[in-house]
């Protein structure tokens, strides 16, 4: 699986828990009925959906931006300085394990071809990778479909149940279980330590969660 899109399904679907998560635990400690509570779930996932979408947009689009721009910067450079470019490939063949004499032969084979020799540049200088095209779309319908999945998991006890104390019980129940398998899965796709992984995300969830409804009754 692509790494740019499990790193658009991890933000979106930490930030889909862990919000809605927190703003209905604080909301049923203050209010007497579902109904507030479900509105105010679907307009924050609403919201999130198309804020995280948003940015994750912005955020693809920034990324071909600085792409395109050094790669013209390493396309202006082979034009003008040619042997410095030429002496950079070099030294980077050389750091290879690549014999002098063996490198300077390989440079001028690359030099040939000005695509192939800005190519080589991006990847092996920048170390950079040409963007994917429409990477700023895909990522932002990843990002806003992964919050929405989040999202519900903590808010679907409400419309189910009739009762917000039980609401709010099954709530944290499967929002927490849902943090733990989301946790786990996380490490595994990113190599982390699943113990220490998994907690981490599982408390941070539990820590919005009980901050908002805390400070919920406080106000209240």
């Amino acid at each position: 699986m692509h790494k740019n899109f499990i790193k658009d399904v991890i933000i979106g679907v930490s930030d889909g828990l862990t919000v809605p998560f927190a703003l209905t635990a604080g909301l049923s400690r203050v209010v007497n009925t579902n109904h507030l509570i479900i509105v105010s779930g679907l307009a924050e996932i609403a919201a999130g959906c198309i804020s995280m979408g948003l940015g994750g947009y912005l955020a693809g689009e920034s990324e071909v931006e600085h792409y395109d721009t050094l790669l013209k910067k390493e396309y202006n450079e082979i034009e003008n300085v040619p042997h410095l470019e030429l002496k950079e490939v070099q030294d980077i063949l050389i750091n290879l394990g690549v014999e002098e004499t063996l490198s300077q032969q390989v440079a001028l084979q690359i030099s040939t071809d000005k695509d192939r020799w800005a190519d080589f540049m991006m990847k092996l200088e920048l170390k950079m990778e040409q963007p994917e095209k429409n990477r700023a779309a895909a990522s932002a319908g990843t990002i806003a479909l992964a919050y929405l999945l989040g999202g519900v998991v903590p808010l679907l006890p409400y419309i189910i149940l009739s009762d917000i104390k039980t609401g709010f019980v099954v709530s944290c129940v499967v929002t927490i279980l849902a943090l733990i398998i989301f946790g786990y899965f996380k490490c595994k796709a990113t190599g982390q330590p699943p113990l220490r992984g998994t907690m981490k995300v599982t408390l941070t969830g539990i820590v919005a969660a009980a901050a908002a409804s805390l400070l919920a009754k406080a106000v209240s």
